[in-house]
């Protein structure tokens, strides 16, 4: 069984390098889709892995390329990564076994706790069609933990032709024909690993969501003021902070949590300059 490794990136020279030497050996096959408005090294740091780089034309929503580079691939099975992941050791063991058929991972996750006290998962007899795979995500100096950051679950391996994106929000996953199975092994993720880029990819991703309340009709009126501006952020604080134990992250679990309820209110105040806009 043969693997390909499918991503795109852009701008994002600081972390190619390392996604691409964490998949080099185990892959078949690197397809690497560079967005049109990548200023710096990535495309060159691309080339250095394999010949089968392409320049797309950039989409706020991502997942349009995403899926572009996806239906390139030519191997009997797909990885689809960020530019921002790591395959750690452990994944890359699974993998292996999963093309040798050695094994074939598990049927369902569970944390180390469950699995100390007996709540095992089953181990899968066949292939599944595809996987999902566990994220670390690195925010602040520290990997999370708690406030809903772990496992942190992602389809990203399937076989060819089996999964693929709707291309309808950078927040869905693959829509599968069959089986979807787990793997323990973790993709580490460096998304946001200092404030400054955390802020870059919130400004983005709540310019999405305002399009998205704007589609659906959402208008701008002091019941929907009060719930974006006060009443979501409050509760996804909460809920983050305590119920999912964001806390015992220390500040880096603070400041995500206290972020992730802020989204509702950027994106209420970039749909309000988007009807403003609308009038001039």
């Amino acid at each position: 069984m043969k693997l390909s490794v499918t991503l795109l990136v852009i701008n994002d020279e600081v972390n190619i390098q390392k996604c691409l030497d964490s998949v080099k050996s185990i892959a078949d096959e690197i397809i690497v889709a560079v967005d049109d408005r990548t200023t710096d090294k990535s495309l060159k740091v691309a080339k250095m892995f394999t010949s089968k780089v392409f320049l797309v034309p950039h989409h706020d929503n991502f997942h349009i390329n995403k899926k572009k580079v996806n239906e390139r691939a030519t191997g009997d099975w797909v990885l689809q990564l960020d530019s921002d992941e790591i395959v750690t050791s452990e994944l890359k063991k699974e993998i292996k076994d999963l093309l040798a058929g050695k094994s074939f991972g598990y049927d369902s996750w569970a944390s180390p706790i469950k699995r100390l006290f007996g709540k095992k998962p089953k181990v899968l007899a066949a292939p599944a069609t595809a996987y999902y795979l566990p994220r670390r995500n690195f925010f602040l100096g520290r990997y999370l933990s708690h406030a809903g950051q772990y496992p942190d679950p992602v389809i990203r391996l399937f076989q060819n032709g089996k999964a693929s994106l709707p291309a309808k929000d950078v927040h869905e996953q693959m829509e599968v024909d069959g089986t979807t199975g787990w793997l323990r092994g973790e993709l580490d993720h460096y998304a946001t690993p200092d404030f400054g880029r955390y802020l870059s990819r919130e400004n983005r991703y709540s310019s999405l969501t305002a399009g998205k309340l704007k589609k659906i009709g959402l208008k701008i009126t002091l019941k929907n003021t009060l719930n974006y501006l006060f009443f979501k952020p409050l509760v996804t604080f909460l809920s983050l902070y305590f119920r999912y134990r964001g806390f015992l992250d220390g500040f880096p679990g603070f400041v995500f949590s206290l972020y992730s309820g802020f989204h509702h209110a950027f994106s209420y105040m970039k749909l309000w300059e988007l009807y403003k806009n609308d009038k001039n």
